[in-house]
């Protein structure tokens, strides 16, 4: 198609000028190149509109589809819900971490379980449409008892999931006052634990990016990152248990020296 006007020059400098003017709190010019940038995108989307009867006919199912995100783009407003973020991810929802430094994240929720002890992950979901956490327990428990065949009889869970119940399932967080004993006070406190390993798995196992596409793509790279840390946690075991065999077979110690007597014995 041959457009009536292109603005690749225009464009990218006024991007980089929203950038620019965004960066040092100057939101009234941002808004106003924003503005500009708009007007450019809806003059193209009309000249591309006007056309699409002569485009080929196994592409115009494909112009139509953009054609159809770039209406949508150009007719939302701020404070509308179900907004779209992205082009190539329509499916990107925004999510609201309530924290400083991280007001919101892009993407899908996935809810994470992991054993209490070991810290091994017996379940990773995706929840697509931004749902709220106290709905989503019950699809994160039967994930688990449908991976692990057991079925857990207590669940520490953070504050997001209060006000949650389940059926033949304690659940547990830190608001809980009445009968809570030393032993569970202990366990609750232990939640905090699994923190770190979905930290672990967002800049060490992929899991802050996605590469698949759709909905479904969503919970197989969910999937994926869950297992990926499991065999991390093995091969690091395995690392620590090979370099106790190696001290055990290069290491003698001698026969005065009762400090180093004490050592091999611990370490048979």
């Amino acid at each position: 198609l041959t457009l009536r006007q292109n603005y690749n020059r225009e464009a990218p400098k006024l991007a980089v000028k929203i950038a620019r003017y965004a960066h040092a709190k100057q939101y009234k010019r941002m808004r106003s190149h924003l503005k500009k940038l708009k007007t450019l995108v809806g003059r193209v989307w009309r000249d591309v509109s006007r056309q699409l009867a002569r485009a080929p006919e196994h592409l115009k199912p494909k112009v139509a589809d953009l054609l159809y995100k770039v209406e949508r783009l150009l007719k939302q407003q701020p404070k509308d819900s179900h907004k779209l973020y992205s082009l190539h991810a329509p499916e990107v929802e925004c999510i609201g971490k309530g924290k400083a430094r991280q007001p919101y994240e892009f993407g899908v929720k996935v809810s994470v379980a992991t054993t209490h002890r070991r810290g091994l992950v017996v379940g990773m979901r995706s929840l697509p449409g931004n749902p709220y956490d106290g709905h989503t327990l019950d699809a994160a428990l039967e994930q688990v008892k449908n991976l692990t065949k057991q079925q857990p009889k207590e669940v520490f869970v953070d504050l997001g999931y209060r006000g949650a119940a389940t059926t033949g399932i304690k659940v547990y967080h830190r608001k809980l006052k009445r009968g809570i004993t030393a032993r569970l006070r202990r366990d609750i406190r232990r939640r905090s634990a699994i923190e770190p390993a979905i930290g672990h798995m967002k800049n060490d196992g992929r899991l802050r990016r996605n590469w698949l596409k759709g909905t479904q793509g969503d919970a197989f790279h969910a999937l994926l990152c869950g297992c990926g840390h499991n065999l991390r946690m093995i091969l690091r075991k395995l690392r620590l248990f090979l370099a106790l065999i190696f001290v055990r077979l290069h290491w003698q110690p001698a026969d005065d020296d009762k400090t180093n007597q004490h050592l091999t014995a611990a370490y048979a």
